[in-house]
C-alpha cells in the first residue's frame, strides 16, 4: 500500500486542509514540526517513515495566483529530496511539458483546473502524468468529457473527495470502486478521509494501490510501526 503524504502550500507556508474549503486554510501546527515551512514538514513526516514521495498541491497556483516557485526550489535543494507530485493547475502545454521534463516532478493534472479534455487527450499517454479526478458536496468538477471517457485516463488516478480532505469521515469507498471498475489496470490513489490503519487495509483489500494522507499522520492515527506494516503489503488485484 503505497502511502504519500500530503503538503497543501499557501503563501509559502504548509497548511491544514478541511473539506475543500480553501480560503479558510491556517498553517498547520503539528508536533513533527515546530513550523509551517515545506522543508521543515518533510523533514518531521520522515521521522514516522522515510517516504521517498509527497503530493503537493500548490494552492495558489491552482486558484491562479502566484506560484510557490521558491518553496518548490527548497524542496529541491535538499539534501535527499523527495519525487513530488505537483498539482499547481496545469492548465496549458507550456506548463505541463516543463513539469513533465522535470527530473523529480510528476505533474498532477487536476480535473478542476481544465477547460476541456484537450490537453489531457494531447498527453495521456505520458507515464509519470497523473490525473486527479476531482469531486465536491456538488458532483465532478471539470469537464464531463473527462469523467465519462475512460480512454482518456493515463495509468495513474488520483479519486479525490474534496469534502472528505481533513474530516475524518473515512475515504469514499463507493466512488473509488466506482473509478477503479472503470479503470481496468491502471493504478488508482485514494484522497480523502483516510482515517487510521483499517481504512487503509480496506482499500487494499478493494484494489487500490495507494493514499494520499494529511490528517492521519500529523494528529498521530498512523505510527511508524503501522506504516511499515502497510508500506509492505499490495492491493488485491
Amino acid at each position: 500500500m503505497r502511502i504519500i503524504p500530503v503538503l497543501d502550500l499557501k503563501g509559502g507556508l504548509i497548511v491544514r486542509a478541511e473539506g475543500g474549503r480553501r480560503e479558510s486554510y491556517r498553517p498547520i501546527v503539528t508536533p513533527l514540526s515546530t513550523d509551517a515551512s515545506p522543508v521543515s514538514l518533510v523533514r518531521g513526516l520522515r521521522t514516522l517513515h522515510p517516504f521517498p514521495t509527497f503530493y503537493i498541491a500548490d494552492l495558489d497556483a491552482i486558484e491562479r495566483r502566484t506560484p510557490n516557485t521558491q518553496a518548490l526550489d527548497r524542496l529541491a535543494r535538499m539534501e535527499d529530496a523527495p519525487d513530488l507530485w505537483l498539482d499547481a493547475g496545469f492548465a496549458d502545454e507550456a506548463s505541463l511539458v516543463a513539469a513533465l521534463e522535470h527530473p523529480r516532478l510528476r505533474p498532477v493534472l487536476g480535473s478542476e483546473s481544465q477547460r476541456d479534455e484537450v490537453l489531457l487527450r494531447r498527453f495521456m499517454g505520458f507515464p509519470d502524468l497523473v490525473l486527479s479526478l476531482d469531486f465536491s458536496p456538488g458532483g465532478f468538477r471539470g469537464p464531463e468529457a473527462i469523467l465519462s471517457d475512460a480512454t482518456l485516463w493515463p495509468q495513474t488516478i488520483i479519486v479525490m473527495t474534496l469534502a472528505r480532505v481533513g474530516s475524518g469521515t473515512g475515504p469514499d469507498l463507493e466512488r473509488l470502486q466506482e473509478i477503479k471498475a472503470r479503470a481496468g489496470n491502471r493504478t488508482i490513489i485514494a484522497a480523502g478521509g483516510i482515517r487510521h490503519e483499517d481504512d487503509l487495509r480496506r482499500l487494499a483489500e478493494s484494489g487500490i494501490a495507494g493514499a494520499l494522507i494529511a490528517t492521519a499522520l500529523h494528529d498521530g492515527a498512523l505510527t511508524p510501526a503501522q506504516l511499515a506494516r502497510l508500506g509492505a503489503m499490495k492491493p488485491a488485484p
